[in-house]
Formats: structure tokens, C-alpha cells, sequence
């Protein structure tokens, strides 16, 4: 289920990280219940450098969770970054400042937090969930990930009625939002996987107050 890290063609062809713009580029799909997702792939080119700069210079937490009566390992490396908290890499400011000059009128607030989850495998995961600690569960929000590294798929499912799934490979700077009601009305998981996987990661940029 393990993979070594295969960078991007594009990406190497890159001289150095660049944000690309998200005017006209961006691709909004509307889902059921007032929620929405925007995507935009490879929107940070040259990426795969930041990816092994996040590998060797974050400090990565392995945590341990209450899982009904047993306590057990969460299948990934965590790291948040709260509001006010210099972030990792000098590339995550400008993408966190990018996505606020982008969407600060439509959401009417700006991004403050990074949260950075590192997936090391296929056997590294994330369940169905919404991020509802917060505002979120009773306010629209948006939620802003980009990932680096090699892709995974993160799939989407409405609370009500789940035949209807959506799926999208995330990895070497690509650029997904969830937004409206989605994290209430909708749900979302990194799923495990038999086949191999690179690593990857994903940073979840959110508002003050949402989790």
C-alpha cells in the first residue's frame, strides 16, 4: 500500500513554486442543499519542492483518539496552525493570502488557521465527517485545501440520501473548496487504499471559529 513519492513532470519542469491565479480558472460545481466545491488543479506549481520542505520541517504529531472503548492511533500525522501562528513555509502565506484576496467578498471574513494533515500511505485515512467544531454547524463556511505530494482521492457524499458520491484526485498543488452549506449538509473522507500510495499532504485553510 506504500508508494515513493514520484514528482510531477510539470513540476519539474517548474523553476520554483508559483501561484497561479484563480480568476477565470476556477470551477465551481453546485451540489444539493446550498453547499458547493471549487477546483482548480495544479493551481501551485512547482509544488512537489514545498511538499519536501513540509515533510522535513513541520512537527509532526501522531495522535491517539477515544474510539468507543478502545483508544487508538489516528491514521495520519497532524499539525495545526492557529490564528496569529507564522506558518511552515513562506508559500503557505501567499496561498492563504491568494485565497483571501479571492474569496474575503464572498465569505465576508479571511482564512486564519492552516491545519496540515500528512498521509504516508494508503493505510493513512480520514472517515466521513464534516467539519462542524464551530460556527460551521450552524453557519455556512468555507473550507480551503491544497494538497502536495502524490494524489489521493477525497470523496464527497451528502448527510441525506447517499447514493450520490463525488470523487476527486488531490495531490501536486492542486485546489479544491468547500463551500455554502457543505459542511453541514455534506460530508467528506480520504478513504484507504489497497493499491500503492505515494505520501501526501493536505492543508485545510478555515475562517476563526471552525474546525
Amino acid at each position: 500500500m506504500t508508494a515513493p513519492f514520484q514528482g510531477s513532470l510539470l513540476d519539474q519542469l517548474a523553476p520554483a513554486p508559483v501561484i497561479g491565479p484563480l480568476a477565470g480558472h476556477v470551477r465551481r460545481t453546485m451540489l444539493s442543499h446550498g453547499a458547493w466545491v471549487d477546483v482548480l488543479p495544479g493551481w501551485v506549481s512547482g509544488s512537489d519542492d514545498v511538499f519536501e520542505r513540509l515533510v522535513a520541517t513541520v512537527p509532526w504529531q501522531a495522535e491517539r483518539r477515544q474510539m468507543y472503548e478502545r483508544v487508538v492511533d489516528v491514521p495520519r500525522l497532524l499539525c495545526f496552525y492557529g490564528e496569529g501562528a507564522a506558518l511552515p513555509d513562506p508559500l503557505l502565506a501567499d496561498v492563504r493570502e491568494a485565497l483571501n484576496d479571492h474569496y474575503r467578498g464572498e465569505l465576508g471574513e479571511d482564512l486564519v488557521s492552516a491545519g496540515l494533515c500528512y498521509y504516508r500511505h494508503g493505510r493513512d485515512s480520514v472517515a466521513w465527517h464534516g467539519d462542524t467544531i464551530g460556527r460551521s454547524r450552524t453557519e455556512d463556511t468555507l473550507v480551503a485545501i491544497v494538497s502536495f505530494g502524490s494524489p489521493r482521492k477525497l470523496l464527497l457524499r451528502p448527510r441525506r440520501g447517499r447514493a450520490e458520491t463525488l470523487g476527486f484526485a488531490l495531490g501536486h498543488g492542486d485546489l479544491l473548496l468547500m463551500g455554502g452549506s457543505c459542511q453541514r449538509t455534506w460530508e467528506h473522507a480520504i478513504p484507504k487504499t489497497a493499491r500503492p500510495a505515494g505520501p501526501r499532504i493536505s492543508v485545510q485553510f478555515r475562517p476563526r471559529g471552525v474546525r
